[in-house]
């Protein structure tokens, strides 16, 4: 069997980043490793279609290292683009790490916290910067970053920020940065505006994949639990966590942050402790989301509750279970959500719930990745609440909107039929009394 050096020796990199990988604890390359290294270094575009948990960062990440080699000047050299905060910190995370032999300076940009320490830290010197779209084009409106020098343009999670609604943004970043420099997108799905993206981002790329679209990880188990309403989602939810041994390390996904805020209101103090189990969404404080992650990485927390905000790009390699309280709309992220487990050869555990109103959806997931997800019988001790009329109603709007999606022409149950007037029977006969009653008396006048 071959050593680390040896293998990740073929690609040529430099001794410095050489001693990183091995640090890292990188024993061979992975498939995406394996293909995309050598292109990039070779300086093409690439187009790499990869789940999450494949190695990807680093697939795009040493080449461009390799390329910059030592710090230089004043402005960036090399662009990575990120759609989410979260995602942009692990990367730099990554970055700092396979550099640390290196003098390259690597800064990161992202809302949601003041630009005054980020100005800061490009008024220093920069060589790499990753970024989310939208604090990436403050800065430069701002005057404070300088493109003309990037040579280097990485899209992560490509189809993430289409969904997001980022190609605004980066059609404008497309018009002011250098045309001459090497591409590189990479996304878990290769959707039409995926693929349309490419076609406007990539010069004559060489196209990687190394699995099929949007293919579930091969670690992670999926079992399905067919549920009638939120309360008896809550009522399973707690029983599968009062499995200590089992449920060790678990990340609970909704599909809003106010189902996120009801999920942890009901599992704090009932199963779960207090310091044991953190919620985090979009208006939660970036340093409380920061050190919320930071706390469930390290083991502290054991239950984390989330929206799919931090679905994608975090690298938690001990996560034992994924739970779709909700299951997603975009079908996409049912792929990224249960990547979170099953990580780094670790054996992993995806678990949805899914009401009547999901069934739709539930389908389409399936029809995408190609599996029917295994059904498990609740289990006996839960108890099974009754569904309040307004949750039945909204179900059953529901079901009316999915089965109009598919058929324009489908009126639907609450369809609003026209009002035919029958008047009153009784009142009708006591109206003929009375004009029969008007009409002898006008007689005998």
């Amino acid at each position: 069997m071959q050593t680390t050096q040896t293998n990740f020796e073929q690609f040529k990199l430099n001794r410095q980043l050489l001693n990183a990988i091995e640090e890292a604890g990188y024993t061979e390359p992975t498939p995406i490793q394996e293909q995309a290294i050598p292109l990039a270094l070779a300086g093409q575009d690439i187009l790499g279609i990869a789940q999450t948990g494949t190695g990807k960062t680093a697939a795009y990440t040493l080449p461009l290292l390799m390329r910059i080699k030592f710090a230089q000047g004043e402005h960036a050299r090399a662009l990575i683009m990120a759609p989410t905060r979260e995602l942009a910190m692990q990367i730099s995370e990554a970055i700092n790490q396979l550099s640390k032999y290196t003098d390259i300076r690597t800064v990161v940009l992202y809302g949601g916290v003041g630009p005054k320490t980020q100005i800061e830290a490009i008024r220093k010197g920069v060589d790499i910067i990753v970024a989310t779209p939208g604090r990436f084009m403050d800065l430069y409106f701002q005057e404070e970053v300088i493109v003309k020098h990037l040579n280097v343009m990485v899209l992560d999670e490509a189809d993430k920020m289409m969904d997001m609604g980022f190609m605004p943004q980066i059609r404008k970043l497309l018009e002011i940065i250098p045309s001459k420099r090497q591409n590189m997108l990479f996304s878990a799905t290769f959707s039409e505006k995926v693929e349309r993206l490419s076609h406007e981002f990539l010069e004559f790329p060489t196209r990687i994949e190394v699995t099929p679209q949007a293919t579930t990880a091969e670690m992670v188990s999926q079992v399905l639990y067919e549920v009638p309403n939120f309360r008896s989602k809550i009522n399973l939810l707690t029983s599968l966590l009062k499995d200590r041994e089992v449920f060790k390390r678990v990340l609970i996904f909704t599909r809003s942050r106010e189902v996120a805020g009801l999920v942890h209101q009901n599992l704090l103090g009932n199963v779960i402790r207090e310091d044991e189990l953190r919620v985090i969404h979009a208006n939660k404080g970036q340093n409380t989301r920061i050190n919320a992650m930071e706390d469930f990485r390290a083991g502290g927390v054991r239950v984390m509750v989330a929206t799919d905000v931090v679905a994608r790009g975090i690298d938690i390699t001990e996560v034992s279970h994924v739970i779709n309280f909700d299951v997603p709309l975009i079908y996409e992220d049912y792929v990224h959500r249960i990547g979170r487990t099953g990580r780094a050869n670790n054996i992993g555990q995806a678990i949805t719930f899914m009401t009547v109103a999901d069934e739709y959806h539930i389908a389409k997931i399936e029809n995408m990745i190609r599996m029917e997800i295994p059904r498990k019988e609740l289990p006996e001790d839960m108890e099974i609440a009754d569904t309040p009329v307004s949750e039945r109603q909204d179900m059953l709007k529901e079901i009316d909107n999915q089965k109009r999606r598919e058929d324009p022409t489908f009126l639907g149950a609450f369809h609003e039929k026209k009002k035919i007037y029958r008047p009153d029977p009784k009142v009708v006969a006591k109206g003929r009394q009375n004009r029969r009653g008007v009409a002898a008396r006008s007689k005998r006048k």
